[in-house]
C-alpha cells in the first residue's frame, strides 16, 4: 500500500504464519495471562510485552496461546492506559521532533515531519473520540503531550 504523503510504497516485512499451531509451546494459557499482566504492572506497553514474551519465553503469539487478545487480557484485568499504545507513540514522536526544532530552526524536513505528525494525531482522536475511547474533551496540545510521554 503506498503511503498517505508521499509517493512511495511501503517496506515489505515479515509476516506471521498461516498456520497458527503453536503446540510445541509448553506454557499453558493461564501462565502466559499471568506473565502478561505482571508486565503490565510494571508499565511495559503491550508491543513490549508482546517482545518479551517472544524473546525470552518462547511465545510466538499471545493470541494463538489463549485465543485472547493482549489488550483484552490486560482489560480484563484493570490495566489500561489512559491512551492508546498508537496514540502515545505519535504523541512522542511529535515531542521528539518538536525539541530538534527547537534546536535547529532551519530544518524544512522535519518540520513538514512535524506537521505530518500532528495531523495524524488529531486525525487518530477524531476516530478515538468517535469510538469512546478518549473522552470527547480530549485536545492535543504540545505541553500535555510532554508530561504524558515522560
Amino acid at each position: 500500500m503506498a503511503r498517505m504523503y508521499s509517493r512511495k510504497k511501503g517496506k515489505s516485512g515479515s509476516h506471521r504464519p498461516a498456520n497458527a499451531d503453536v503446540k510445541w509451546v509448553t506454557h499453558k494459557p493461564e501462565e502466559v495471562e499471568a506473565i502478561a499482566v505482571r508486565l503490565g504492572k510494571e508499565g511495559k506497553t503491550q508491543a513490549e510485552i508482546g517482545t518479551i514474551l517472544r524473546d525470552q519465553y518462547g511465545i510466538p503469539s499471545v493470541r494463538a496461546v489463549t485465543k485472547k487478545k493482549m489488550g483484552s487480557i490486560l482489560r480484563e484485568k484493570g490495566i489500561k492506559n489512559e491512551l492508546p499504545e498508537e496514540m502515545l507513540n505519535l504523541l512522542k514522536n511529535a515531542v521528539k521532533l518538536r525539541s530538534h526544532l527547537d534546536n535547529n530552526k532551519h530544518d524544512r524536513y522535519s518540520k513538514r515531519g512535524l506537521e505530518l505528525t500532528e495531523s495524524k494525531i488529531r486525525r487518530l482522536a477524531k476516530y478515538y473520540k468517535s469510538r469512546n475511547v478518549i473522552p470527547e474533551s480530549w485536545k492535543y496540545d504540545l505541553e500535555k503531550a510532554k508530561l504524558l510521554v515522560k
